[in-house]
């Protein structure tokens, strides 16, 4: 019997593969030396591919995969923005109007850190406008924090990011974001312009939900209430070091990562309880929308929550429309949607672990539990019309059991490479530790979600009450973590020979994943073997341990 997770068609694919390349190619060095010349050659091969598609069938896909292709270079020059020229230029003082991107969390009120664009400076400095920078700053006493959006004019020390940084490095996570330069030891002299209406209320917003999620455990257990508080808004500085580092050495700190878990469960939650008021469709969707989008820009816009709004959106859509939905393409078309507005956020560890974990859910993880279920069915020679609750019981976990086994296996290979690329860090006992924690976290997602929905309404015992049994699953959470380490081979540090290595093996996990799903995973794609061939040629031949 055919498989109803294969078959997905994702034109897309045409599209964003193509222009990925072209991002890697923009990265390795080939940027164009004639930035126009390469905007008309993408130009002339779109026309040529419509042309093509009238007159040579078979011409008409290379050319537009040919015009991504340029589409991709040119786009990785237009958003890096180097200057050559400043790349021997030693260090120097500078004054500068800059518009606040992103603020990194400090533990110094004095201090602010974060990213930002450049939209003023002195005439003999002209050519730095608009560039991104990584921002280090001391504040004046009294000053408040500013918030995305202000303009601030400030004076430091004005510095070239390596292009050459090493792989997990801070300098590498600035660089593949597009910042060339930072501006180092210095003040803030003053705010030029105050933040957005909207932006201020997001961070009144956030600010709220953060005291929300206090109550009633703040003062009775704060490194929970930091835990809850992590997990749902993103906000990982609230972990402590010794959480961090168990979190990271069990593979489950991606529950803090905002991501398809978090908003999943909550858009589960929110259809829910509309559905509940009755309220027709065509209210329930824009509603939930915009409440789902609000929450996602309020913790901070991360990639991995982006594509999962973007994904959740179209199932939405799919659903209200009554049409088949088709997970391949929602992939696909929430990956070029992100790399259409910033494509550097391709080459991102939270980017690069959000999209292939998933793809590998889809192509490898649902296929691989149909598979078993069809091929063993716990109580197949009784019709179901004479089941009794075991046997309903039974098959019920046997058929989440098995989706949860082969999206666990599906997914590891992808976060195994990823973990050694960006952390140096093998996980090998994140398989099992995901298969409990995940459910796990899933009701403690659902209990804070709860808890800010009635705070927000201003019912602070319940809010209490939800954070009451978030705690208590944390708590958990909390053990189960402690002990997953303490197991010998649960986590071992090692890192890849060469900084390539890492991006070219997850390259080809996904081509693999992507030609056996094409091939629906028979004998003349090597069954499910091509995956695992990939990663154990990547941990054998690449790692280097210890």
């Amino acid at each position: 019997m055919p498989l109803r997770s294969l078959g997905h068609r994702a034109p897309l694919l045409w599209l964003a593969a193509p222009f990925a390349i072209g991002l890697v190619g923009g990265r390795c060095g080939l940027a164009p030396v004639n930035l126009p010349l390469t905007l008309g050659a993408a130009t002339a091969l779109v026309g040529l591919a419509v042309f093509a598609a009238y007159r040579a069938r078979r011409l008409w896909p290379w050319a537009l995969a040919m015009s991504m292709v340029c589409a991709g270079l040119a786009s990785y020059t237009l958003h890096r923005r180097p200057l050559p020229e400043w790349a021997d230029l030693p260090t120097r003082e500078v004054r500068l109007e800059i518009e606040v991107e992103r603020v990194f969390q400090q533990s110094s009120p004095e201090r602010i850190s974060g990213l930002a664009v450049v939209v003023g400076t002195d005439p003999h400095l002209r050519e730095l406008a608009g560039q991104r920078l990584y921002f280090k700053l001391r504040l004046a006493q009294g000053q408040p924090v500013p918030l995305r959006s202000a303009v601030l004019e400030a004076r430091g020390v004005w510095k070239r990011i390596p292009d050459s940084a090493a792989a997990g490095s801070f300098d590498r996570f600035l660089a593949d974001a597009g910042v060339n330069f930072s501006l180092n030891r210095g003040r803030v002299l003053r705010e030029v312009r105050e933040a957005t209406r909207y932006r201020r209320f997001c961070a009144r917003a956030a600010e709220r939900l953060h005291t929300i999620l206090g109550e009633g455990i703040a003062e009775r257990r704060p490194e929970l209430a930091g835990v809850l508080r992590a997990m749902l808004l993103g906000q990982q500085s609230e972990l402590s070091e010794e959480q961090t580092r168990l979190f990271r050495q069990s593979g489950t700190m991606h529950l803090f990562a905002i991501s398809g878990l978090h908003i999943g469960v909550i858009a589960v939650a929110l259809h829910a309880l509309l559905a509940l008021l009755r309220l027709p469709i065509w209210v329930r969707l824009p509603v939930s929308l915009v409440a789902l989008w609000f929450y996602v820009d309020v913790t901070g816009l991360a990639p991995s929550a982006v594509r999962s709004f973007l994904m959740v959106a179209w199932v939405e859509v799919a659903l209200a429309w009554k049409r088949p939905i088709n997970p391949v393409a929602t992939l696909i078309g929430a990956a070029l949607v992100v790399l259409a507005v910033d494509p550097l956020q391709f080459f991102t560890a939270s980017f690069l672990m959000s999209y292939g974990i998933v793809a590998a859910l889809i192509l490898i993880g649902l296929p691989l539990a149909e598979t078993w279920q069809q091929r063993w069915q716990p109580f197949a020679l009784l019709p179901k019309n004479t089941w009794r609750w075991w046997h309903r019981l039974g098959d019920t976990a046997w058929q989440w059991g098995s989706t949860a086994v082969a999206i666990g296996l599906a997914t590891t290979p992808v976060s195994w490479i990823c973990g050694v690329h960006f952390f140096k860090l093998l996980t090998p006992g994140a398989f099992f530790a995901n298969l409990v924690l995940i459910p796990a976290s899933s009701l403690a997602i659902l209990s804070g979600f709860m808890s800010m929905l009635v705070g927000l309404v201003g019912w602070s015992a319940g809010a209490g009450i939800f954070n009451f049994a978030a705690a208590t699953i944390l708590h958990g959470i909390d053990a189960s973590v402690r002990g997953f380490v303490a197991v010998p081979g649960s986590h071992v540090a090692g890192q890849f020979r060469a900084d390539w290595i890492g991006p070219a093996a997850l390259g080809a996990m996904i081509a693999a994943c992507v030609a056996g799903y094409a091939g629906g995973w028979t004998r003349r794609v090597g069954y499910w073997w091509p995956p695992v061939a990939v990663l154990a040629g990547a941990l054998l031949f690449g790692v280097k341990w210890g």
